[in-house]
């Protein structure tokens, strides 16, 4: 599991951050990737990277403003001359399935593949096998929303010497046991698999900010995440700046992840207004109350280790 940041800028691109797009890859865990808000040039920015669009096939949208989707209709599109046949899902607030079906209707787009498109509210909207993704409505000019993404836990490891105890010698009876409440062996030794195991493996836990201003609110929502992708709009002098757009200044992300219980804190979403030089600024100012912090860059990628 693995984030790759393909733009982290806010409102506009500048020569150093494109605008809004954060892809996490599920390689090892369900062969695809997904894809968290899409801002203009997001397939350019795809091309400088090893990811196949083909792979993407969940895109989630934090919110409608320009900077997060005006990179949909582009890489919808060019997705049918890079091989891709699967359905893509894409996750928005109301309204979005209004601006994907009107774009590719008035440009004549015709897709290969499969597209659904789901609106949400609050709650959730991803459910399966490895995942849950729940949003959480946050605080912006409008409709803006966050992504928690559970891993579900996974079975312990099989406590071999507890099973050679019973006789149970290794080979292909240890693979029925991981995959089955209950085997009979050969031998008719009724075997439950909970019984053999060691305690199971915590899941991992991403939270993914759309553009909010802070509050207190989210705690809950953000609690105990590896990782917590937020915006940083403005530094900290910008605080009443950062409240009239509705948006988050350095601090503030910090004290959230903080009291949150956050292990990583990852900054986005920053304004054009900090060059290379300046951005430092950001992240000292973010480092002071929370010290794991990082400040993202356009290509940066982070792993999400196991527990």
């Amino acid at each position: 599991m693995e984030l790759i940041f393909l733009g982290t800028g806010s409102g506009i691109p500048s020569k150093n951050r494109n605008v809004s797009a954060l892809a996490l890859t599920l390689l090892q865990e369900e062969n695809s990737i997904w894809l968290f808000d899409c801002g203009e040039a997001t397939q350019h920015q795809i091309m400088h990277t090893s990811i196949k669009p083909r792979k993407i096939n969940k895109i989630f949208i934090t919110h409608l403003h320009g900077d997060h989707i005006f990179g949909l209709p582009g890489f919808l599109s060019s997705r049918s001359f890079q091989g891709g046949d699967d359905e893509l899902t894409i996750y928005g607030p109301p309204g979005i399935k209004q601006y994907v079906e009107t774009s590719l209707k008035v440009s004549g787009t015709h897709l290969t593949y499969p597209l659904s498109v789901v609106e949400f509210t609050e709650g959730k909207v991803v459910e399966n096998n490895n995942f849950t993704v729940r949003t959480k409505k946050l605080e912006h000019g409008i409709a803006s929303y966050g992504f928690r993404i559970v891993e579900k836990d996974k079975p312990g490891s099989l406590l071999v010497e507890k099973l050679q105890d019973q006789g149970i010698m290794p080979g292909p009876i240890y693979q029925l046991i991981k995959e089955n409440d209950v085997v009979t062996t050969n031998d008719g030794k009724i075997i439950h698999r909970d019984r053999f195991l060691g305690p199971a493996k915590k899941g991992r836990i991403i939270t993914i900010m759309g553009d909010t201003r802070n509050s207190d609110r989210f705690r809950e929502f953000a609690v105990d995440s590896d990782i917590l992708v937020h915006e940083a709009t403005f530094d900290h002098s910008k605080a009443d700046l950062a409240r009239q757009y509705f948006h988050s200044t350095t601090v503030e992300a910090a004290t959230l992840a903080r009291d949150s219980q956050t292990k990583k804190l990852l900054l986005t979403h920053i304004s054009s207004r900090y060059q290379k030089d300046e951005s430092q600024k950001l992240l000292h100012e973010a480092r002071t109350v929370f010290s794991n912090t990082e400040l993202a860059h356009d290509f940066c990628r982070v792993k999400v280790d196991s527990k």
